[in-house]
C-alpha cells in the first residue's frame, strides 16, 4: 500500500464528488485536518474509517488502500496482495509474534518434552540403583544437552515463521 497514491486518490475522488476536506470530514465524523493529513500521505484512514470514508466516494475498501481504480481482474489480484500486507504490517509487533511462534511450539511438542524429562529422570535413577553414585552427575549434563538441542530445533522453526523461510524437518 503506497500512503501517498491513495492520498492523492482520496482528494481526487473527494473533488470529483464537489466536496470540500472539511465536508469530507464532517460526514465522516473527523476535523478537515485528519482529511489533509489522509491526502498528502502522512497517515492513512483508521481502520473504523475505511468502509464509510469509501462509501462517501463511492469506491470499494479494495480501491482505496490501492489508491486507483480496478478493473475485476485486477481487483482478486489487489485484494490477496492487500489482505498480505495488512497482516504482514498488523499491530503485532515482532517480539508478540515470536512469543506466539514459541508458544504454539512448546505446546505442539509437550509429548516430547515428556520423554525428554522421563529419560533425564532415568539417567538420575538408574545409576542409585545400579549402586554406581558416579554416574549420577551425567543427568545435569544430560539435561542441559536435551534441552540446548529443542530449544534450538524451536527457534529454526519460530524463525522461519516470522522471517518466511519454510522450515526442514519439521
Amino acid at each position: 500500500m503506497d500512503q501517498k497514491k491513495t492520498g492523492q486518490f482520496i482528494a481526487s475522488l473527494r473533488r470529483g464528488r464537489g466536496l470540500t476536506q472539511e465536508q469530507l470530514g464532517e460526514r465522516l465524523g473527523v476535523t478537515n485536518k485528519t482529511v489533509s493529513r489522509w491526502e498528502t500521505g502522512a497517515y492513512m484512514p483508521d481502520i473504523g474509517t475505511l468502509v464509510p470514508l469509501a462509501e462517501q466516494l463511492g469506491v470499494s475498501v479494495n480501491e482505496l488502500l490501492c489508491g486507483e481504480r480496478l478493473s475485476d481482474a485486477a481487483f482478486r489480484r489487489r485484494a490477496d496482495e492487500n489482505l498480505v500486507a495488512a497482516v504482514r504490517e498488523s499491530a503485532f509487533s515482532l517480539a508478540e509474534r515470536r512469543a506466539y511462534w514459541i508458544r504454539k511450539w512448546r505446546r505442539e511438542h509437550i509429548p516430547l518434552f515428556a520423554v525428554l524429562a522421563a529419560a533425564v529422570l532415568a539417567l538420575a535413577v538408574v545409576p542409585w540403583l545400579a549402586d554406581a553414585p558416579w554416574c549420577a552427575g551425567f543427568s545435569p549434563l544430560a539435561a542441559a544437552a536435551a534441552y540446548a538441542w529443542q530449544n534450538n530445533r524451536m527457534m529454526a522453526c519460530v524463525e522461519a515463521r516470522l522471517f518466511g523461510d519454510p522450515p526442514r524437518g519439521q
